[in-house]
């Protein structure tokens, strides 16, 4: 995977964007994290989180002017989160913050603040946890002198707040008045917080306004001395005096802090600072999705909300997410975070040099099927990020080949002799269209690709060929690029040979990998070819009403949707929308997610069964197979144009049916169609497999056809063992890169399998 490219991917997710309320807090203030908390009942939690933000809880819960509030977006659904008065029942009663920690000293840097008012006490409290040596000066006789004087702040708040700064160290000094040129030379930074008052006494020192108040760099509250910062209500008295408050005073003893550290290390006092203050937020949160609730209203206006009010109001609380991605894909809920979050550890587990990579399986999970992208605000496709994983991986030597194994023998088997076929119609030697139905209809309806082909005959002037195969999907989807090119390379010469005519797909997954990766091939939908030329005598239904399934490989394709529900009215259905095409979801074959992953992919099929009681509609097999193989009643649309009792009961036929089907469509065709002389294979071990056998070997990936070879192995050369015990015998074999087992007792002819398993280790015989 490219560095830059994971970069551009991770800027896409926005999951870890701030809420907006904490977005337009100076002090970036975790409101979503309290008021969970808090509708939790766990104040002590939320007290504690406050306090990580907050040095003066007790003031800022009394005075704070609340800009999160005016940014809340439970505002659009019932009024904003009074986070404010959450705050406020927080510091009440007898609550005591817990004490500021002295950091580790960091050597004889010494900091020499003036002003002991909510900026100044900021600067100090953020300095001392940083390890820093600081000195507070106040020209009243007490700490927060101004502060007092409000009505609405109780003493006991102040007393509180105060009460964190014992044993920090900070030395205070009350009652003085220092020189500040004297303090600029002795300390090795100087804070000022001295109020809104001119100082034209400085001016010998620093640059001032015409007013008489200090000039301040907005971004590192630096002045034109450089030891000396500034801020609180003297900045904004120089600047824009309504803009003051408390949070905002506090805001900038933390800034000035944050630079003040930053000169004393050595470091930038600029860089790294884009996400300071408030600001609007990247997080997208759907309001919608949350119905009206209206602010809880406090039985005393006077004292505000009590505990259980306040744990009332912030029940409200949305919270702010994104996550639209993982709330519609069972892959990505799965893993249990966000898609940021995949990234950084699908990126690791790529990169590791040394080390287990515990990642594999996840990547390999993923269907690619792109709604994530379709529902993400900034079109964020997780399939892209785990296609590009399993190439970089694959062709690394680092993804274990026992994830795809299955499916890539699967996909010789469709590219071998026994299924492949590409002929001009009888009788023509040229075309006007090629058929290219692909390898899951024909292992599916081997019956209905040949009654499709009999029609498309009989109805399209000039000619149709037929091509038996598949289109690569498979192996594109594993990143064998190398198998992929073949495959590309094998179809590419036949349509040439054919005389390059436009391929008409039954498969939306063919359609789509022919639109990808060779668009030089004129393609067409069956689906807007049986709008033209009419549909098959006898293709009718009873009037019912089916749900429609549209597979994700053609989920852009407005035509092909268009012209499959049209030709299910021709057919007397009445359809209706699960989530529309746009937004359809994968069966969970898609990316061979079934076979990396079969827990996720049931979880991706039971979520879209779940979606309505109705029978289903499709036009992919393998969704219509899948749907059926988790219980669920659903057709194609060629079960509409070829009626059949109960279509819709028509179970999955299975991995070893499938094979068998595709070599048996071939072999008919060349029979029916061509008139050839086709030989039957020699079915010389005939086999007793019980349902319950049978779903032990579908879910073990074996088939029937691995099985017969393992006996034909043992019955030949007599290599098996025999159980006394049980009166079985076992045998094994290797096939290619697997080796079967299968225990097993003949009777009457027949061979009765009773288990069978598989591994990648070969095992060794010795004398």
């Amino acid at each position: 995977m490219d560095g830059q490219q994971v970069k551009v991917w991770e800027s896409h997710c926005i999951e870890e964007s701030p809420p907006a309320c904490t977005a337009a807090c100076p002090l970036h203030v975790d409101a979503r994290g309290i008021a969970e908390l808090v509708a939790k009942g766990d104040f002590k939690a939320a007290r504690t989180l406050f306090c990580r933000f907050v040095p003066f809880p007790g003031i800022v819960g009394h005075l704070c002017d609340h800009p999160c509030e005016a940014a809340c977006r439970r505002a659009e659904a019932g009024g904003a989160i009074r986070l404010h008065n959450i705050e406020r029942a927080l510091v009440g009663g007898d609550f005591i913050a817990p004490t500021l920690r002295k950091g580790r000293a960091t050597g004889k840097k010494r900091i020499a603040i003036v002003g002991a008012g909510i900026s100044g006490l900021t600067a100090a409290a953020d300095l001392i946890v940083k390890g820093h040596t600081v000195i507070v000066f106040e020209a009243a006789s007490i700490l927060f002198a101004r502060l007092r004087e409000m009505a609405n702040l109780p003493a006991a708040s102040i007393e509180a707040d105060l009460a964190r700064f014992e044993n920090t160290e900070i030395e205070f000094r009350c009652g003085n008045r220092p020189d500040i040129t004297a303090l600029a030379e002795e300390f090795d930074a100087v804070y000022l917080g001295l109020g809104p008052e001119p100082v034209p006494a400085l001016s010998s020192l620093l640059n001032l306004t015409d007013d008489a108040h200090i000039t301040v760099d907005s971004l590192t509250y630096a002045t034109s001395h450089p030891k000396i910062f500034s801020g609180g209500s003297q900045r904004y008295a120089a600047t824009n005096p309504t803009r003051y408050s408390a949070i905002t005073s506090l805001y900038d003893g933390r800034c000035a802090a944050l630079s003040i550290d930053r000169l004393l290390q050595g470091a930038s006092l600029s860089a790294n600072r884009d996400s300071q203050g408030g600001q609007p937020t990247r997080l997208y949160v759907n309001v919608a999705r949350h119905a009206p609730r209206p602010a809880v209203i406090p039985a005393d206006l006077t004292s505000g909300y009590s505990l259980s009010e306040a744990q009332a109001e912030a029940a409200r609380c949305i919270p702010c997410h994104c996550l639209e991605c993982v709330r519609v894909c069972s892959y990505l809920e799965h893993y249990g975070t966000n898609p940021k979050r995949y990234i950084r550890e699908i990126y690791n587990n790529e990169t590791i040099i040394m080390g287990v990579r515990t990642s594999n399986r996840m990547i390999d999970s993923c269907t690619l099927c792109g709604l994530c992208a379709e529902v993400c605000p900034e079109q964020l496709a997780m399939g892209e990020v785990c296609l590009s994983a399993r190439q970089g991986m694959v062709a690394n030597q680092h993804m274990p080949p026992s994830h795809h194994d299955f499916a890539l023998r699967d996909l010789a088997f469709s590219r071998s002799d026994a299924f492949t076929l590409a002929r001009h119609q009888p009788g023509h030697t040229q075309s006007a269209l090629l058929f290219y139905p692909g390898c899951q209809l024909a292992a599916s309806s081997p019956d209905h690709v040949a009654r499709l082909y009999a029609h498309l005959c009989e109805n399209v002037a000039g000619g149709v060929a037929l091509m038996l195969g598949c289109c690569g999907a498979p192996a594109h989807w594993a990143a064998r690029t190398d198998i992929f090119n073949e495959t590309r390379s094998e179809f590419r010469a036949e349509w040439e040979r054919l005389g390059k005519p436009p391929v008409v797909t039954a498969c939306s997954s063919c359609y789509r990998m022919f639109g990808d990766h060779q668009p030089d091939v004129p393609r067409e939908s069956l689906w807007s070819l049986l709008e033209r030329i009419g549909l098959p005598a006898g293709a009718n239904a009873s009037v019912q009403t089916l749900a429609i399934h549209d597979p994700c490989t053609t989920r852009h394709e407005s035509a092909i949707h268009a012209s499959v529900r049209r030709l299910a009215a021709q057919c007397g259905i009445t359809v209706t929308e699960l989530d529309g095409a746009e937004h359809t979801t994968c069966c969970g074959f898609g990316g061979l997610a079934s076979f990396a992953n079969p827990e996720v992919a049931d979880k991706i099929v039971d979520r879209r069964i779940g979606q309505s009681e109705s029978d289903y509609l499709t036009y992919c097999a393998m969704c219509r197979d899948n749907f059926a193989r988790r219980g669920k009643h659903a057709v194609h649309i060629l079960d509409l144009l070829y009626p059949a009792d109960d279509a819709a009961a028509r179970p999955d036929p299975g991995f070893s049916r499938r094979q068998e089907n595709r070599a048996h469509l071939k072999r008919r065709l060349l029979r029916e169609v061509w008139g050839e002389t086709v030989n039957e294979p020699d079915n010389d071990i005939e086999l007793a497999v019980s349902p319950e056998v049978q779903a032990d070997l579908e879910k073990k990936l074996i088939l029937l056809d691995d099985v017969r070879q393992t006996l034909r192995h043992a019955e030949s050369s007599g290599e098996k063992l025999l159980n006394n015990k049980t009166g079985r015998f076992i045998a094994s074999f290797r096939l290619v890169s697997m080796t079967y087992w299968v225990e097993y007792t003949v009777a009457d002819g027949r061979y009765a399998v009773h288990r069978a398993y598989s591994h990648r280790m070969e095992v060794s015989r010795t004398s």
